[in-house]
C-alpha cells in the first residue's frame, strides 16, 4: 500500500508479527490490516531475526514466549545490530509482571503490552510507536 502526502508517495509502515499462537496472530493481523499497515508474520523465534534482517520492518510485535528463541533474546539481538537501529519493538506477554516489563525495557523494547490486551490499547501503542 502506498500513501500520498502533499504529492509525495509514502510507503505504508511495515509491521512484523512474531507470535506462535494462531488466534492471537489473527487478531493482530486484523488490527494491522484495518490500520492500513503492511504486515508479515513468523511463528517461531528462530524465524524472527532472519525475517527482521531481510525485511527491516518499522515495528516488530514480539511475543516473549516463543518456540526455539525467546522474545527477550530476539530483542537483545535487534538492539545490538546497528543495521536494525530503526526497528521499533513492542513486546507482548501473558506474564505481565513488573519484572517482565522491566526486563523487556532494559533489553531495549520500545513498548510492552500484557496479554490479553484490548485491541484499542494495542492500536494506540502501535500508533504511538510508528509516529516516532
Amino acid at each position: 500500500m502506498t500513501l500520498v502526502q502533499a504529492g509525495t508517495p509514502l510507503r505504508a509502515p511495515r509491521v512484523l508479527v512474531v507470535e506462535d499462537e494462531d488466534n492471537i496472530a489473527t487478531a493482530l493481523e486484523f488490527l494491522i490490516i484495518r490500520e492500513g499497515y503492511a504486515h508479515d508474520r513468523v511463528a517461531s523465534g528462530a524465524e524472527a531475526l532472519p525475517r527482521i534482517r531481510d525485511t527491516l520492518p518499522d515495528l516488530v510485535l514480539l511475543d516473549v514466549m516463543l518456540p526455539e528463541v525467546s522474545g527477550y533474546e530476539i530483542c537483545g539481538h535487534i538492539r545490538t545490530d546497528p543495521a536494525l537501529a530503526g526497528v521499533k519493538v513492542l513486546m507482548m506477554t501473558a506474564r505481565g509482571s513488573v519484572i517482565e516489563r522491566r526486563k523487556g525495557m532494559e533489553l531495549g523494547a520500545d513498548g510492552f503490552i500484557s496479554k490479553p490486551f484490548e485491541l484499542k490499547d494495542l492500536r494506540d501503542e502501535v500508533r504511538r510507536l510508528l509516529a516516532g
